[in-house]
């Protein structure tokens, strides 16, 4: 099996065997950039006033393949960076000729910011690009600094998947291209693997769920971004909500309330204006002067809350939570759902604390993360994040260093899977963060939790110690659900829509054998108890078949059904039928409606995730 450096170079390869086919269909094809990203590749191109479309991928594989079969070598070679100029514009490749010409104007320091993987230079340093890297395979050349396999002969197997919009690195002021994705394993065996995880994730869409199952909407009357629930889906997003400040305020959190708007001079002060001002949504007053902006985020709010008395190291810590909305001005094109919104609502924390108690603060935010993921069956790992080399980040390096050793020796403590990856921290320090894989194998990034030394200082933040000094408090950032949107995306998908009993909108479907009035009144009567005990019940006595409706209670994926008869209101029992993924018995016996209820209720109270029946 490859290693992830060759499996690298094989998509990579891919790549260009994706533009070489496609320069052969389209011998007026211009090319941006080609990497490779998580699990494939894609490639940026310009045909100009003609487009390709997904019922051109069909021609476009056979040439790649054609191009596998000659088994073409991956030819290296260099040239100096104004002949590779005049390459560029005598091929009509304007787009590598930008890149160069940018290669030749700021020297290696710009490659960072171009394409690592397009970019051909062999300098070193600061120093002025002298030689670009070029690779040809047949008769297609591209600038590129590789690596790539021996030859289009060992690329494994590849399949292209979309084709999407682009705007010319990424500024809507540049021309629109088209990026074509693909994918790439080492064996086909993998890649039909991969597509059946695509297949079955196709039909987890949240997107497609949310309107099956009536759980959340969109309005371009409203805005783009901008998400609105149902009943239903409220239920759901009202339910985790909950969870998570139970978690929370069973190690001593607080609630507290910001407001939405506030002044620009709050996020000038905690350093988000000058990193995030780009994002954020600008108010306008008609009263006041006053810069406004629409709230982004929650921690520099809650310093003011804690900086509003005195606090001595008695009071310490200081625990703060907020389940709130934050408003992100996202561009167009990175929206998609509920994965990635402009109203995000955050269970948002903070803890102020005193060194010597920072440990145990985190080792109670580990608990209640490790808690609510096993609730919600999802497998849990963490990332620790920390800061890389560059100037992005506030703080000295020695309170960074001291602040990632205690989050590593946390993890270990805790016992938990972890990885390191530099270059993920917030600005202000660095961070645990949490990943879940779901039911079909996927990973996501959810919870946070994060050290803060930057913030309490540059909010002069301080509490009387015992000796009677002055001290600044550490801040702890820390996130269960994260954004609950983005989080129900992922639920959502994980759970196929197929909710536990605590989640469910609906938990019992009450079904009527007949439209008579001793039978429709029996079952409002039970509605009405389920009602009073707290289980979330609707009743169904509609004119069609009761087989029809069975199946529509089926559709929506709701937990427990019953169909209520002459026999079960002279009995008083039920015998319901519960959803195949919940039941553990292979019959399920008539029990009394009420002892019924009561297992609904207790299975939703415990948040069990089968049923009791």
């Amino acid at each position: 099996m490859p290693d992830q450096d060759q499996l690298h170079a094989m998509r990579h390869s891919c790549a260009h065997i994706l533009a070489t086919a496609v320069q052969r269909l389209w011998p007026e094809a211009r090319f941006g950039v080609g990497p490779v990203v998580e699990n494939g590749f894609y490639y940026d191109i310009d045909l100009g006033t003609d487009k390709i479309s997904e019922e051109d991928f069909g021609r476009i594989e056979t040439e790649m393949q054609a191009i596998v079969k000659d088994n073409q070598t991956f030819e290296r070679f260099e040239m100096p960076i104004d002949e590779a100029i005049s390459w560029a514009t005598e091929a009509n490749q304007p787009y590598k000729a930008e890149l160069l010409n940018d290669l030749k104007r700021a020297g290696t320091t710009v490659a960072k910011d171009l394409n690592a993987d397009e970019l051909g230079t062999i300098a070193t340093g600061d120093a002025q690009v002298e030689n670009v890297s070029f690779y040809k395979n047949g008769a297609f050349t591209d600038l590129c600094r590789g690596p790539h396999v021996e030859s289009t002969g060992k690329v494994g197997a590849f399949k292209l998947q979309r084709v999407g919009g682009v705007y010319w690195r990424g500024k809507d002021s540049n021309p629109q291209m088209q990026r074509v994705y693909g994918v790439a394993f080492a064996t086909p065996k993998e890649l039909r693997q991969y597509l059946d995880i695509l297949e079955e994730a196709r039909k987890r869409d949240h997107r497609k769920l949310g309107q099956e199952l009536d759980l959340f909407v969109f309005s371009e009357m409203v805005g783009s971004g901008l998400p609105m629930f149902t009943p239903r889906g409220t239920v759901i997003r009202e339910e985790l909500a909950a969870f998570s400040n139970s978690l929370r305020q069973r190690y001593g959190f607080e609630k507290v309330w910001t407001p939405n708007i506030t002044k620009i001079e709050l996020y000038e002060t905690s350093g988000h204006w000058a990193k995030f001002k780009d994002e954020l949504f600008l108010v306008t007053s008609q009263e006041t002067s006053d810069k406004m902006v629409m709230k982004p985020m929650n921690c520099p709010h809650h310093t003011r809350i804690y900086n509003s008395q005195p606090r001595s190291y008695r009071d310490m810590p200081v625990r703060y939570l907020e389940t709130t909305t934050d408003y992100r001005d996202e561009k167009s094109g990175e929206l998609g759902g509920l994965n990635r919104v402009r109203a995000l609502t955050q269970d948002d924390s903070h803890v102020f604390c005193r060194p010597d108690q920072l440990e145990a603060e985190i080792d109670n935010l580990l608990a209640a993360a490790n808690d609510l993921y096993a609730t919600v069956d999802m497998q849990l790992r963490v990332r620790l994040s920390y800061r890389d080399d560059t100037d992005a980040y506030l703080g000295s390096a020695e309170l960074w260093a001291s602040a990632q050793d205690q989050l590593k020796t946390a993890v270990i403590k805790n016992g938990l899977n972890y990885f390191e990856q530099a270059g993920e921290a917030a600005f202000y320090g660095p961070k645990i963060d949490f990943m879940v894989t779901d039911a079909i194998g996927r990973e996501f990034q959810v919870a946070t939790v994060q050290l803060d030394f930057v913030q309490p200082e540059r909010f002069s933040l301080d509490y009387t110690a015992e000796d009677g000094s002055r001290q600044t408090p550490v801040m702890i950032h820390c996130a269960l659900l994260g954004s609950i949107e983005r989080f129900m995306s992922v639920y959502i998908e994980h759970t196929a829509g197929k909710f536990p009993v605590w989640t469910a909108p609906e938990q019992v479907r009450i079904i009527t054998l007949n439209q008579e009035d001793e039978t429709v009144n029996f079952a409002n009567d039970v509605w009405q108890q389920a009602k009073n005990m707290g289980v979330r019940a609707t009743v169904d006595n509609a004119g069609e078949s009761v087989g029809k409706r069975i199946r529509a209670a089926e559709l929506y994926k709701i937990p427990y059904t019953i169909v209520l008869g002459q026999k079960e209101i002279e009995g008083g029992q039920v015998t319901p039928r519960i959803r195949k993924d919940l039941s553990v018995n292979d019959e399920v016996v008539a029990l009394p409606i009420t002892n019924f209820l009561q297992t609904v209720l207790a299975e939703s109270l415990t948040r069990t995730l089968k049923s009791a029946l």
